[in-house]
């Protein structure tokens, strides 16, 4: 097997919907499965961090936070020996086999944060997100591509729940989530394009990342990066690993055969240096002495390390 490392932007093309054929699904008899793990050489990257003094409701929001007023965007989350959390393994340019059926993408947005932060979606299928939180939040969502840049898709607020009881609910102990009205999208991306990405307008640390497949052969990694596709028509193809915080994705070439299993691992280098412009530094003109009187960001639910 040949291992193969294209650049992101490219992933667009290469998994586009519209390609001029569609998916047929069929009863697989006999079929084959790839089995591996996915990842991360070299320890977790500089991590993005947003400074909770200079965004809405800090306190409620910094009960997941570096106990200094930073919060980190947590997109690279890595088990022992390096195993890589949400990347999504699929196989790419497969023209019939298995029923075409994801279960419908549900959201939440709880604690400041989206959750799953990875998914995946049929073109035309619906999002469902809900806001779990006694704050509002603001959904922005974007189909991106580096080489022509982001669309907007939608931009939406989602209310909290009327029932939420928000006096007393930001003490250092309080937990409690209720759902608000959801909001329902159907995603739909231009020709070429498959990524996109839901940010908090109010919240820019808050992010959620989805992949419009055009075949059912996929599988998003847990914290051991572990992964299995089954019930494969045999025959040859190629496997493609994604990852929302890489600049590019790892393909191979397998075989699959009739009721057997191939193995297949990927590896991918850790980003080096700085990468974003949201990095926690000094800057004593936003400190926590900013905050009104007696407030405090206590990250009562989560301690983040840098």
């Amino acid at each position: 097997m040949i291992l193969r490392v294209v650049f992101w932007s490219l992933f667009i093309s290469v998994l586009a919907v519209s390609n001029g054929w569609s998916y047929q699904g069929m009863v697989v008899k006999n079929g084959g499965s790839i089995r591996g793990t996915v990842t991360l050489l070299g320890g977790k990257p500089r991590p993005m961090a947003m400074n909770l003094v200079t965004i809405p409701d800090a306190v409620y929001c910094g009960r997941i936070s570096t106990g200094t007023g930073w919060r980190i965007v947590e997109d690279f989350l890595v088990g022992p020996g390096g195993t890589l959390k949400d990347a999504v393994v699929l196989l790419k340019n497969v023209k019939k086999g298995k029923p075409f059926d994801l279960p419908k993408v549900e959201v939440e947005a709880i604690d400041c944060d989206f959750s799953p932060f990875v998914n995946v979606i049929k073109d035309r299928d619906e999002l469902t997100v809900i806001n779990m939180d006694p704050i509002e939040h603001d959904i922005q969502g974007y189909e991106t591509a580096r080489e022509r840049g982001a669309r907007i898709l939608f931009n939406r607020p989602l209310p909290m729940n009327p029932f939420h009881k928000v006096m007393g609910m930001f003490g250092e102990h309080v937990h409690t989530h209720m759902p608000g009205k959801p909001m329902v999208e159907n995603i739909h991306l231009r020709k070429n394009r498959n990524i996109f990405v839901m940010q908090c307008g109010f919240h820019p640390y808050m992010f959620s990342w989805g992949l419009v497949l055009d075949n059912p052969y996929y599988f998003i990694t847990k914290e051991d990066g572990a992964f299995e596709i089954s019930d494969i028509p045999p025959g040859e193809y190629e496997v493609v690993v994604w990852h929302p915080g890489m600049k590019i994705y790892l393909e191979q070439k397998i075989q699959i055969e009739s009721g057997k299993t191939s193995k297949v691992s990927f590896q991918y280098e850790s980003p080096k240096g700085r990468r974003s412009a949201h990095e926690m530094h000094d800057n004593p003109r936003f400190g926590k002495e900013l905050l009104d009187e007696g407030e405090e960001i206590i990250p009562s639910l989560r301690h983040q390390v840098p």
